[in-house]
């Protein structure tokens, strides 16, 4: 990082998932010189799975580390420099900000774009670690469809899994809810959409003890919470997480507004934060949909939100003193 050192970059971009490598492509475009530090997890969420079949432009599908690295190289065509690192600080108090790469390196930025991403809260077993993108995930929405014919898991008892739960049954020819108490916290019509599903079962005081199986899911052992009694279901071949997400915002703490969750909050349909000059897109800022689709498209309104802002600054800067009274 010795190169970049003190060194004053237009747009800083935190994060390399879907939206910030389409920021990156767009602020590059349009002659911005971005630099993008890829962040903990370069590639975002999806370096996580395997096929993604769900995406624009991949009729055969896709797998996940394979179109992250295409966003890259795209991005990269352009000019934008992406680089490993983590930004670790932002200096918010004046402009430029002064942006800490690694707990070392400092730049500074006239315009940041946080596209940090979030991660699904996991329950933290060696066995679904293990067999992520095996059959074990996150996101009924991206994987559902795999589990055509089949029965499958759903862990959880808030809203999210009972949307799950309920999606599932689309594709699942058996979506078993497990969840560790004996009442769902989910909303009464959320709980009522769920139960009334004649291919939705409930299994109470409960939890994912271990997941069966190598190259992909082959059954899973359940645990009651109040006997330690354990159950082996042998026919499950899908296990999908419904217990939150947590949006990777740590960094804004303190300075950018965001809810109770951590999302960032954005000013109406753009991607403009409270701090001028600092914009925030995908999952970051996006609780409701948490597609990679979606998250490239705010990646998008970002690099337009922010040119738009450095020019309209620029312009500002250009009006002679006496005529901007």
């Amino acid at each position: 990082m010795k190169d970049i050192a003190g060194k004053t970059f237009k747009i800083v971009i935190a994060g390399s998932g879907p939206a910030g490598l389409t920021a990156a492509l767009y602020a590059a475009r349009a002659d911005l010189e971005p630099i993008v530090f890829e962040g903990p997890e370069p590639g975002g969420q999806l370096t996580t799975t395997t096929d993604v079949e769900n995406f624009p432009g991949y009729p055969e599908g896709v797998l996940g580390p394979k179109m992250m690295d295409d966003f890259r190289q795209q991005a990269q065509r352009f000019g934008a420099d992406t680089r490993w690192g983590v930004v670790t600080n932002i200096d918010f108090s004046k402009r430029p900000y002064k942006v800490e790469i690694d707990e070392e390196t400092e730049i500074y930025a006239e315009a940041v774009i946080a596209s940090t991403g979030a991660e699904a809260k996991w329950l933290g077993i060696e066995s679904e670690q293990r067999m992520r993108g095996k059959g074990v995930t996150a996101c009924a929405t991206c994987d559902g469809a795999f589990f055509r014919d089949q029965e499958v898991i759903v862990i959880g008892g808030g809203d999210s899994a009972m949307e799950e739960a309920t999606f599932l049954t689309k594709f699942a020819s058996k979506v078993t809810i497990v969840h560790r108490r004996d009442e769902f916290r989910a909303s009464k019509i959320m709980q009522k959409r769920a139960l009334d599903n004649p291919k939705i079962d409930v299994i109470w005081n409960s939890t994912l003890h271990e997941v069966l199986g190598d190259e992909a899911v082959d059954g899973v052992v359940l645990e009651n919470t109040k006997t330690g009694e354990k159950t082996t279901l042998e026919n499950v071949k899908g296990v999908f997480l419904a217990i939150g997400h947590k949006p990777n915002t740590e960094l804004f703490e303190g300075v950018l507004d965001m809810d109770d969750e951590g999302y960032i909050i954005t000013k109406g349909k753009s991607t403009y934060t409270n701090v001028p000059g600092v914009f925030a897109c995908g999952d970051a800022q996006d609780k409701i949909y948490r597609q990679a689709v979606t998250a490239a498209g705010t990646g998008c309104m970002a690099a337009i939100d922010a040119e738009r802002w450095l020019a309209e600054q620029e312009d500002s800067e250009e009006v002679p003193a006496e005529s901007a009274k």
